[in-house]
């Protein structure tokens, strides 16, 4: 079974109710662009076809019109990533892991303004924040092959496609490590956070079983509900885009995911980190890394090599600045 407490993880939730109510406002704003500047393209196509093409051939124009506005609002997503990242979910950790450790916002200041306190005397440009959680992810990726995926938990000979199965979703299960590694940097007031997310894969790895085997039921519980919400979301998402466009199509289909998406976003997500968080701050506790797994990730991890290179390079810069 699992190590988490869901009882004191919604408990957590509900202490960051700030930063909840910010992550709703945010991902929100986002599913509310997708609907607009999708319905808008769709819109502008019908025109285009109504105006140049034959007779019947709007509802075309009307689907590259709004498959075009959905991407460009994916495009603009993917180029400020880094900025959310920085300002919304690093922000959110570091309450998370003030509260986990049984303390609390000093008095008279905001979980917000707090927030950005920290992050901003860790990672003094979003940038490096954004780098370093891109090699964690890299180098997150080679832990399920060196500890023998689903087969170190279920050494079921002739099964070799349940185990394939299986370790697809270990993988998938390992989507907020690189937030768990950037809560343990926080953690330890480091000013050094390549190596400090250096030392964090390592102690991931070590105890690899047991945050997987915590990952993988959170990923379970997160599939079902937001599937669950998926569900919920296809009749408003097709009465909204008929009210924007006049149609609805496969459309409503396709918002009901981005609303499913962005309550995963608000809800789920900061609900799985702290659970994994707090499983994660009790199983290194007095642990040192490993030199064996921190090898092992050199030989298997070209991303883990980056992030070792770039914590060398940044010790080295200091030392050389205080000389």
């Amino acid at each position: 079974m699992w190590d988490f407490s869901i009882s004191r993880t919604l408990g957590l939730m509900v202490r960051t109710l700030p930063f909840i109510l910010l992550r709703m406002a945010v991902y929100f704003c986002i599913t509310l662009a997708y609907l607009l500047v999708s319905g808008f393209g769709a819109g502008v196509g019908w025109g285009v076809g109504n105006i140049f093409a034959d007779p019947g051939a709007e509802a075309g124009f009307a689907f590259w019109g709004g498959l075009i506005g959905f991407g460009s609002v994916t495009l603009i997503l993917y180029w400020i990533r880094e900025y959310i990242l920085y300002l919304v979910k690093a922000g959110h950790i570091a309450v998370m892991v003030l509260l986990i450790d049984g303390k609390d916002v000093p008095a008279g200041q905001s979980q917000l303004r707090f927030a950005r306190e920290i992050v901003t005397e860790r990672f003094a440009e979003a940038n490096v924040l954004f780098v370093v959680d891109q090699l964690v992810k890299g180098a997150i990726a080679a832990i399920t092959g060196l500890i023998g995926g689903i087969a170190a938990f279920l050494p079921i000979p002739g099964l070799q496609g349940l185990v394939r199965f299986a370790n697809t979703i270990i993988r998938l299960s390992l989507t907020y490590v690189d937030e768990i590694i950037l809560g343990y940097n926080i953690r330890i007031d480091s000013d050094a956070p390549f190596e400090t997310a250096r030392r964090g894969v390592v102690l991931y790895a070590q105890n690899g079983k047991t945050m997987i085997r915590n990952a993988v039921w959170l990923a379970i519980f997160m599939w079902i509900l937001s599937f669950v919400i998926f569900l919920f979301m296809i009749a408003p998402a097709a009465a909204l885009l008929y009210a924007v466009t006049g149609q609805v199509a496969g459309w409503a289909f396709l918002l009901a995911i981005v609303f499913a998406w962005a309550v995963k976003a608000a809800l789920l997500e900061p609900f799985a980190i702290a659970a994994l968080m707090e499983v994660y701050f009790r199983t290194i506790e007095g642990q040192q890394p490993d030199a064996e797994w921190d090898r092992r990730l050199t030989d298997a991890s070209k991303a883990f090599r980056e992030l070792k290179d770039k914590a060398m390079n940044s010790l080295h810069g200091r030392q050389g600045t205080a000389s």
